[in-house]
């Protein structure tokens, strides 16, 4: 029998899900609002595919599951909402649905978003620091040291800034080749890439190991973001869980756009192959990290 990647992504999907249960606030702690508006990014649903890549990427190297590594999932996962949060703001992408809901600052207001936002990017280094369990102090420095640079000014934050301001014509000396990759490699990429050297750090990997999935992360990071790309332009609404083709009416730097969407298919599927292929020395324990890299030029959210 193959491997049975939607049976894989639910069942670590619930075990992802049952750990944020209890690294969140519950909602009735003060500040209630606050802890409220927190958990309902959170807990809205998505792929969990960072906090994924943390445990497939801690198995391949670790031959088996490692529980040990789930703090760490689960804090890249409170990150990652913290940047959904304030990427939906007026003042940013202006959405109003995520993943098939109204938006954090549409049901608690823009206020309480940007400091439900605040305090997620807090917690998950709160978690980081109070429940990473059983790995040495240079180990846990080392993996919080890359996760606050992937999602600070020179990663992830660092892409958002750039994508703003090209949107408002206020970055567009260089060529939009030179921006586009910019974009997609800090905005989306860098912390796909901590997520899964977090995981491989966790788990001991060797320097050519680390290496390897290092490559495999920056090719999976890319993918993503051109398909998501493609996503806006030919998804379909209902299961993607927002507005699209929105990209083209802000004038977004994207990849449909600068090369036309034959050559962003064609780049999407190249670089699915160069992530797979740079698993080559693993055996069935990278199984899931090739189903998720294969998953990604025929995902429909």
């Amino acid at each position: 029998m193959g491997f049975d990647l939607d049976s894989y992504l639910r069942q670590q999907a619930a075990v992802v899900n049952a750990a944020l249960e209890r690294y969140l606030p519950a909602a009735e702690q003060q500040p209630t609002q606050l802890h409220t508006a927190m958990r309902y990014s959170v807990m809205a649903g998505g792929k969990r595919l960072r906090p994924i890549l943390v445990l497939a990427a801690a198995q391949a190297i670790a031959g088996e599951p490692l529980a040990a590594a789930l703090p760490a999932a689960c804090a890249l996962e409170c990150i990652h909402t913290y940047s959904l949060i304030h990427d939906d703001l007026p003042a940013m992408d202006n959405d109003d649905y995520r993943r098939g809901m109204a938006t954090n600052h549409k049901v608690f207001g823009e206020g309480l978003a940007i400091l439900a936002g605040d305090a997620l990017l807090t917690l998950g280094f709160e978690i980081l620091t109070q429940h990473l369990e059983g790995f040495s102090a240079a180990c846990k420095l080392q993996v919080i040291g890359e996760i606050a640079c992937a999602a600070g000014s020179q990663g992830m934050v660092g892409g958002q800034s750039v994508d703003i301001l090209w949107e408002k014509g206020q970055a567009r000396d260089g060529e939009p080749t030179a921006a586009l990759e910019y974009i997609h490699t800090h905005k989306t990429g860098a912390l796909i890439v901590a997520s899964v050297r977090t995981g491989a750090l966790l788990a001991g990997a060797s320097s050519s190991q680390l290496q390897a999935l290092t490559q495999y992360a920056k090719c999976f990071g890319l993918a993503f973001q051109i398909t998501d790309d493609l996503l806006d332009v030919f998804g379909d609404e209902a299961k993607v869980g927002k507005r699209l083709q929105k990209d083209a009416l802000l004038g977004k730097l994207t990849y449909p756009a600068v090369y036309g969407v034959t050559e962003a298919q064609e780049e999407a599927q190249r670089l699915v192959a160069a992530a797979v292929a740079s698993l080559a020395s693993w055996g069935e324990e990278a199984t899931p990290l090739r189903a998720l890299a294969e998953y990604l030029v025929q995902r429909e959210y």
